[in-house]
């Protein structure tokens, strides 16, 4: 049988063994899809394990994304234009570091009929999943990408990566068309602190938060009358890609993932 996992620190709050095993079971496939907390001394001995074949692949979440980039063989175009690794495969004897978090956000996005084209963008955090999000959204031809974060340097370290970005201070709240709240600020459902009383309705709050699906970050989106959407598109297109680079096939995305994500 083969084994797959999610890696993480949090890590119960992922839906990821939820979906893959649907998948499995539906497709036929002999093997199981599990989730594991790591503390980052652990994350070496972890890959190992996928270079020696006792686990056949695994995803890679919040915070070690990058930290993972050091113990493998290669990286997808897009996993060495973000330094961003979420999956990780066996192939031909080499481990290899794949984002699939950038399809996973266009295709969410897409999925809203949202015309992103020429509009103007805030993200709030800039760890994670930030620069497959930025990635993303330049292939989308967004006309500003903004970034702000707690840590101010941190959000600078972006601009090594994408000399585009502006950066602001935490609270500083400019003009926009999209507002992505991509910190892990919601996961506990945490307040949401910063004051966008004065921004108007008909923007888009998108939240890569899936679980709660309504974090207070889209609650105060809504009151102030605007679109909001949660991060479950994004994590089925992003598991979607992942699923389909270890078996070779598409699994389904119907209403029963939909169910299966609402239903916990």
């Amino acid at each position: 049988m083969k084994k797959y996992f999610v890696v993480g620190n949090p890590i119960n709050h992922s839906f990821s063994p939820k979906l893959h095993n649907y998948w499995l079971k539906q497709n036929n496939i002999d093997a199981v899809y599990e989730k594991i907390k790591l503390e980052e001394n652990e994350v070496e001995n972890f890959i190992l394990k996928i270079k020696n074949q006792e686990i056949n692949g695994s995803n890679i979440t919040v915070p070690f994304k990058k930290s993972v980039i050091p113990f493998l063989d290669k990286l997808s175009l897009e996993a060495e234009q973000t330094q961003s690794v979420n999956t990780i495969c066996f192939q031909d004897g080499k481990l290899v570091g794949h984002n699939t978090d950038i399809n996973g956000f266009e295709k969410a996005i897409n999925n809203l009929n949202y015309k992103i084209k020429n509009k103007k963008i805030l993200i709030l955090g800039a760890g994670g999943v930030v620069p497959s999000i930025i990635f993303a959204l330049n292939k989308m031809e967004v006309s500003e990408i903004i970034v702000s974060n707690r840590t101010y340097k941190k959000a600078e370290n972006l601009k090594n990566q994408f000399e585009k970005v502006k950066i602001i201070n935490w609270g500083e709240i400019p003009d926009f068309d999209v507002i992505i709240n991509a910190t892990s600020l919601g996961l506990n459902n945490e307040k949401f602190d910063l004051d966008i009383s004065n921004i108007g309705d008909g923007k888009l709050f998108y939240d890569v938060i899936y679980n709660p699906s309504e974090t207070n970050f889209l609650k105060v989106g809504k009151k102030l009358g605007n679109q909001t959407e949660n991060g479950k598109y994004m994590f089925i297109y992003q598991a979607f890609e992942a699923f389909k680079l270890w078996q070779g096939i598409e699994p389904s995305v119907n209403n029963d993932v939909l169910n299966l994500l609402d239903n916990d």
